[in-house]
């Protein structure tokens, strides 16, 4: 049984370090794709994890799988393609403005056929985001892994990360965010996506919707430095987040959300039986803590904490 298997894009965050002497910018390939940063978030945490994507048969690919690997994601469920490895360029202009550019490519060609259901069943969570959800073939792959998750009773959980350069209008990025809303157990959102996904101006009223018209049980929504805000079982409540020298945020988001699948995978019974205001107060304290260690290091993938540095010693 795998404790988390999640689905989606996997990619290489093409980011510009500086300029050589002769002024030709220089890039960084580093290892991204949100939900890929999740399944390893979780894995360093103590979770079983896996991950259904796609990646070109290219040098970025071998390097992506070898990065999963490393971190004991099984890549069981890891396709390779004929389009190249996808790719989002960061650029930085001399006032230091960052602008971004996607490449889209093998991650967009997962199919159905490809998403292995069996796996999926012996799941305790299968966790997705809607960038996979952009046009392509892997939009219906990931609706199929949610609905056929759904049926057998594995807790299914979705981060709607809006990226506006990948959608034609924001019209079509809330119809397809919203879409898969009646499948999903536990959502996360930055606080400027809730209006988006819910039409709601507030975090109240935004997560009741989602709580009493969608049947989204467990509702978050972080907030950067000041930590997340929740609605557990009808409650709300502002959980603080942990003071800490920033050096980059990079993966923040993503470690906080594999922190909370990391421990809700691991409870007795199923993911969210019996869970208790308390115990889900520690386990967002937990997650605030790994996403402070993460933004207190550079990278995403590589500033991520394991188990031992969050168990054992003061943030860096």
């Amino acid at each position: 049984m795998t404790d988390i298997t999640a689905i989606g894009e996997i990619l290489i965050d093409l980011t510009q370090t500086g300029i050589n002497d002769v002024g030709v910018p220089l890039f960084a390939a580093n290892p991204g794709g949100a939900p890929a940063n999740v399944a390893v978030a979780a894995s360093r945490l103590g979770a079983k994890t896996a991950f259904i994507g796609k990646v070109g048969n290219d040098g970025f690919g071998a390097y992506l799988r070898s990065v999963l690997e490393k971190d004991g994601v099984s890549c069981a469920g890891l396709r390779r393609d004929c389009r190249p490895t996808t790719m989002a360029i960061v650029s930085v202009d001399p006032t230091g403005e960052r602008s971004f550019r996607f490449v889209r490519g093998a991650d967009c060609e997962l199919t159905p056929e490809e998403v292995n259901e069996l796996a999926v069943h012996q799941s305790r969570i299968l966790h997705f985001g809607s960038v996979s959800l952009t046009p392509g073939l892997s939009r219906s792959a990931t609706i199929f892994a949610a609905r056929s998750a759904h049926r057998a009773g594995v807790l299914v959980s979705y981060d709607p990360n809006y990226r506006p350069a990948l959608w034609a209008s924001e019209a079509d990025a809330v119809e397809w965010m919203r879409l898969p809303l009646p499948l999903v157990d536990v959502i996360k959102l930055a606080e400027e996506e809730v209006p988006l996904v819910t039409g709601a101006p507030d975090l109240e009223e935004g997560s009741r919707r989602l709580e009493e018209e969608h049947g989204v049980k467990l509702v978050l929504v972080t907030l950067g430095g000041d930590g997340v805000f929740c609605r557990w079982q009808g409650k709300t409540w502002h959980q603080p987040g942990i003071p800490v020298k920033v050096a980059d945020t990079n993966g923040a988001g993503d470690t906080f959300f594999g922190a909370v699948l990391s421990r809700l995978s691991r409870r007795p019974g199923k993911p969210l039986e019996n869970l208790d205001s308390a115990e889900m107060k520690d386990i967002l304290a937990f997650a605030n803590r790994a996403a402070a260690f993460t933004c207190s290091r550079s990278g995403a993938i590589p500033a991520m904490p394991t188990l031992s540095e969050l168990e054992g010693g003061k943030l860096p």
